[in-house]
């Protein structure tokens, strides 16, 4: 079978979308399907990073004259898409050059993960594929798909009722979450580890670019957190984030041993090592929770919001507020092993780490 993937990766739009979608592409692969991805050449894109995975990319060039338009409109959509502006062109040129594309590979699938799309460039590329899958957590804007996936928890059918096709079949809650094969390797060793916790190693990973240096702010109020002496930090980054130097000159005059790491190829295994974690409240969540890792959480986005506060509900996270990181620190700093024990417990229950299979037995399920 052939799948053809449309996702960007960016300053603005993060890797996000790129990384679960690339663990979609990887779980396919080993199903014997032939995946290529389609991406538009943003500033600091991960289209090399791809291509490192053996994946054949199709690049698509900015075009800086348009991007005032792509604000505003989107081919004549009949609403204005609050992430226009991440497309790099409009709708109707976007999907002028990837209807291109897609004719000449004849996908049996084309999956799109992207918040600047809606039914309106979908439309236009009808009749190039014959299965449109859509990966979206917004709930915000009309979808002409076959399938759509929404691996927000708890999220309920009732949100996309009236942005969908009557025929199409959605995939809705963590359990259908994309996390990587690793993940499931590296949980028996992680959750042993955490059946006597301790507070020692300390994980911070605010996403593959952290625009705003989040990461930053919280190594500054660690510094003078008054945390154990001998903790030792570990900060994960990409290797476009922005920050990264700066960080890693932050890094030297920490009170605490800490290591700076970039464009990491063992997550899990990091994450298994580590005894608590800072992270932002998007996808990760769910590495994290696979592991049984407690953590504390900071908001990034709007819709990151709910999921922060059903977790801290449940006493599965502590979920800190970008602006009042100091009062989160002395939450962390006063936690008992108990405590540990208890997230790590409840964490691990969120997630079993079959998403991708539960989704690609779904696509299979439906071609057959």
């Amino acid at each position: 079978m052939k799948f053809v993937i449309r996702a960007d990766a960016s300053l603005q739009i993060g890797t996000g979308h790129v990384m679960r979608c690339l663990t979609l592409a990887e779980a396919l692969k080993e199903k014997g399907a032939q995946v290529e991805f389609i991406c538009r050449e943003h500033e600091r894109n991960l289209i090399d990073f791809i291509q490192g995975k053996g994946f054949k990319v199709h690049r698509l060039s900015v075009i800086e004259n348009d991007l005032e338009i792509s604000k505003i409109t989107g081919l004549k959509s009949k609403n204005i898409l609050s992430h226009a502006h991440w497309l790099g062109a409009t709708q109707q040129q976007d999907a002028d050059v990837c209807k291109v594309i897609l004719k000449k590979i004849g996908p049996d699938w084309l999956i799109v993960d992207h918040y600047a799309i809606d039914e309106t460039w979908q439309m236009e590329l009808q009749g190039t594929y014959k299965k449109l899958m859509v990966i979206d957590d917004l709930a915000d804007r009309q979808h002409l798909c076959d399938l759509l996936l929404d691996q927000t928890f708890c999220r309920r059918t009732q949100g996309y009722k009236e942005l969908v096709p009557d025929n199409c079949q959605m995939l809705l809650g963590s359990q259908y979450a994309l996390l990587r094969s690793e993940f499931a390797q590296w949980r028996e060793y992680s959750l042993k580890r955490r059946e006597n916790p301790e507070f020692n190693k300390l994980l911070i990973s605010m996403g593959g670019v952290d625009q705003d240096n989040v990461t930053g702010k919280v190594l500054e109020e660690l510094k003078n957190g008054d945390l154990p002496s001998d903790l030792e930090i570990t900060v994960v980054m990409g290797s476009t984030a922005p920050h990264l130097k700066a960080v890693q000159q932050q890094a030297k005059i920490l009170p605490y041993k800490t290591e700076v790491k970039s464009n990491v190829s063992n997550m899990a295994e990091i994450m298994s090592n580590a005894d608590f974690a800072i992270g932002a409240s998007g996808a990760t969540t769910w590495e994290r929770c696979r592991l049984g890792l407690p953590s504390a959480i900071i908001v990034l986005a709007e819709n990151q919001k709910d999921i922060a506060n059903i977790l801290a509900q449940k006493n599965i996270a502590i979920v800190l507020d970008n602006k009042s990181l100091k009062i989160g620190i002395k939450k962390i700093k006063i936690m008992s092993k108990q405590d540990l024990f208890n997230m790590s417990t409840k964490a691990a229950k969120m997630v079993d780490g079959l998403g991708a299979q539960r989704v690609i037995n779904v696509i299979y399920e439906d071609i057959v």
